[in-house]
């Protein structure tokens, strides 16, 4: 299995630490408002990564962490005069429904960071121990150049992080590129009990102590969004290695590409951030899933309607293939072709497991021969479980229908004026047959004609 390694910038053949036991951390959402398709980006992508190492070894510890302290957080709980915790609780349910309905399953652990805050402060502490972190006016800083290895991932100069650490410039800091471990509150904050005054963890050292509590100070893999390169994970590159005496924090690092918007990239200011919660209305959750894993996870993905079009209609095929093969039992003990699982063992290159699938489809659509039908079927549906796709019944698929306002028909009446237009065809009335349908098509309803009788879906 070769995975594409940020750190040495190339893909590399992936070995376990144990390969008994594959650890793998991904950072996860700061819950303060509703996710937005670039935020669904890595959880689709490191969902599949996570379904092909469980078929490769017995047991992999996935942990995708909740960020349940962040100022976000304080601002948007001020705003409406109520704890964080109801802020956090509520976009944390609605994270994972979200999640759940584009097929990504539970991480095996999904720690929040207010459950870990001894461990946070038992890491600082050993950082400041060690030389590597300071107290400064109430902060704990971590000293950047008491790392020789820093800025080793994001591949940057010394000059060049000092430009882009995006880091408040403070009189108490040692150096520039210094960053927060702890940070005082004030009254009306959020605070927590430290040695160090009631205060709360800066960003980046959440996820180091997340990651040694549940998975140990070396991990095999450590995922995330291209956009955390510099400075999240150069952070905790810096603290983790410095809090372990030296040892290896991450051995492959994996990051996805950006998700744009008709070639933009997604912008408050630009006003075309789309909200997972919102595009479920109005498009099935499958088909989100299909564009995000139709572009290879390192490169750029860009969301537009045509692209969310061609997506459900390729869906169409698959499931219309499967719907085809209708009562046949898929073959026992068959599993998804080779040539499907090489691609996904190669760095994860869903376009060609994608193409792989595809041909499965188009093989099935031609299949005569029983026995054939069932090893197809079976292959289908198992490459589809390795990528999240095909898990519904067919027939659920093509039930599946916008929340929209308006003139919009249910099953039955469908259903009735689809038994007219048999009874029109049948007497050659095509006029009236036509009428039908494009009538049902304005209404969001499309008609097909097949083999095996009249088809239809909502649009």
């Amino acid at each position: 299995m070769q995975l594409h390694n940020t750190l040495s910038g190339q893909k590399e053949e992936f070995v376990p630490l144990d390969p008994q036991r594959v650890t793998m951390y991904v950072c996860g959402p700061t819950v303060y408002s509703y996710a937005h398709i670039g935020n669904a980006r890595p959880a689709v992508v490191f969902d599949v990564l996570a379904r092909v190492l469980r078929r490769r070894y017995p047991q992999v510890d996935y942990v995708r962490n909740i960020t349940d302290i962040d100022d976000k957080i304080n601002a948007a709980a001020a705003k409406e005069g109520v704890d964080i915790r109801v802020i956090t609780d509520r976009f944390a349910k609605i994270y994972f429904e979200d999640m759940a309905a584009l097929g990504v399953l539970p991480a095996d652990h999904t720690p929040r960071v207010t459950e870990h805050l001894p461990a946070i402060i038992d890491m600082i502490q050993r950082l400041i121990a060690s030389g590597h972190a300071y107290e400064a006016q109430g902060h704990v800083m971590f000293e950047t150049l008491s790392f020789d290895g820093y800025g080793r991932l994001s591949k940057r100069d010394e000059q060049a992080l000092m430009a882009g650490a995006r880091i408040e410039v403070a009189p108490y800091k040692k150096h520039a590129g210094d960053f927060v471990l702890w940070k005082p509150s004030a009254d009306d904050q959020p605070g927590w009990d430290s040695p160090w005054g009631r205060g709360r963890p800066g960003w980046h050292i959440e996820c180091s102590a997340m990651a040694e509590a549940l998975l140990g100070e070396t991990i095999d893999i450590h995922g995330g969004g291209i956009d955390l390169v510099f400075p999240h994970h150069e952070n905790e590159i810096a603290q983790s290695t410095c809090s372990h005496g030296g040892k290896v924090f991450a051995r492959y690092w994996m990051h996805n590409g950006f998700l744009n918007v008709d070639s933009q990239k997604m912008s408050k200011s630009i006003g075309n951030v789309l909200l997972v919660h919102e595009l479920l209305k109005t498009v099935p959750g499958e088909a989100i899933r299909l564009v995000l894993l139709t572009g290879h996870y390192r490169q750029p993905v860009d969301w537009t309607d045509e692209v969310v079009s061609e997506a459900r209609k390729k869906l169409d095929r698959l499931y219309g293939a499967l719907r085809d093969l209708g009562d046949v039992a898929p073959a026992d003990g068959v599993t998804a072709p080779a040539a499907f699982v090489a691609a996904l063992e190669d760095d994860l290159n869903t376009p060609m497991a994608l193409a792989e699938l595809f041909e499965l489809a188009r093989r099935a659509n031609k299949a005569t021969d029983p026995v054939e039908k069932a090893q197809l079927k079976a292959q289908m549906l198992d490459a589809g479980l390795l990528l999240g796709l095909l898990q519904q019944a067919p027939e659920d698929w093509f039930a599946w229908a916008p929340q929209v306002d308006g003139d919009r028909p249910d099953a039955g009446e469908i259903e009735a004026l689809l038994a007219q237009r048999a009874d029109a065809r049948a007497n050659k009335q095509w006029a009236e047959s036509d009428r039908i349908r494009d009538d049902l098509k304005a209404r969001g309803v499309l008609v097909e004609d097949s083999k095996d009788g009249q088809r239809w879906r909502y649009a």
